[in-house]
């Protein structure tokens, strides 16, 4: 049980994501994998992320198993789980996250590993935390509806959805109308990874979503990684979501700090070399 604190404390929390999406345009969500390149770095790329003006992070979850994503996101989610990285060890370099850090933060993985950290003890650990949403890109929309609504919204965490090219309007508008934070557009039916250019077909799915209007912001990721492709998607969304690209980098680092700042300043601002 929370005392009054704890249950102050989480209702703020829930408000992170509105907040951000009442207040900025063109925003940046940067994804990263927890516990990569190491163990310990968890924490100061979250750190480094919000000092370079990040809005939004994204912290992967590392599974076995990550069929949606590219070789780079696979290769940092084995590094992460060979460095020791697990849920129980995430929760425990975020418990004081919030003495620090006051941009939302979001937990992205699949399903198989918070089932078996057990769900209500997972987004009790959220809410404790201060994570204001996750991502979990194969819980089936059903079953969410039908069997964990409820504790997600007990808990005042933001279960975030994705949608494809391929969605079909009336699946976009349920999604629509059971999202508390925003909707997760993704660019193409494809696995994640950098890729250069936004086609025609892209741009006609995210005109298309547009007219839409729907009540829920939406962020679009998969194939973001520098100044033009970001600069696009927000013409049609209220961010986007950069993924591998940011991974990449960090594979690369020689000064964490210094590199983030660059990186984030140069698709914010200029064209990426």
């Amino acid at each position: 049980m929370f005392n009054n604190s704890q249950t102050l404390f989480n209702c703020q929390s829930m408000n992170r994501i509105k907040e951000l999406f009442k207040t900025k345009k063109e925003i940046l969500s940067i994804y990263f994998t927890a516990g990569y390149p190491n163990l310990t770095d968890t924490v100061p790329i979250i750190k480094a992320l919000e000092k370079a003006g990040v809005d939004l992070i994204e912290i992967g979850m590392p599974f076995s198993d990550p069929l949606a994503d590219g070789p780079t996101i696979q290769a940092s989610s084995q590094t992460a789980l060979h460095n020791g990285m697990s849920i129980k060890i995430l929760f425990e370099q975020l418990k004081e996250i919030r003495k620090s850090v006051s941009i939302p933060l979001i937990l992205m993985g699949y399903f198989n590993p918070v089932h078996k950290f057990g769900l209500d003890n997972f987004l009790e650990k959220c809410a404790e935390t201060g994570i204001d949403g996750t991502i979990i890109p194969d819980l089936p929309f059903d079953e969410y509806l039908n069997t964990y609504k409820e504790k997600f919204e007990a808990n005042k965490v933001s279960n975030i959805f994705l949608i494809t090219p391929q969605t079909p309007e009336s699946r976009i508008k349920l999604i629509n109308n059971n999202s508390t934070g925003f909707i997760y557009m993704v660019s193409s039916a494809a696995i994640t990874g950098a890729k250069t250019g936004l086609s025609d077909s892209q741009i006609s799915y995210f005109e298309r979503i547009k007219a839409m209007k729907l009540e829920n912001p939406t962020l679009i990721g998969f194939g973001i990684s520098d100044h033009k492709s970001f600069k696009t998607t927000c013409q049609y969304s209220s961010g986007a979501i950069v993924g591998s690209a940011f991974v990449k980098l960090l594979s690369e680092s020689k000064n964490l700090e210094a590199d983030i700042l660059q990186f984030v300043t140069n698709i914010k601002t200029e064209e990426s070399l």
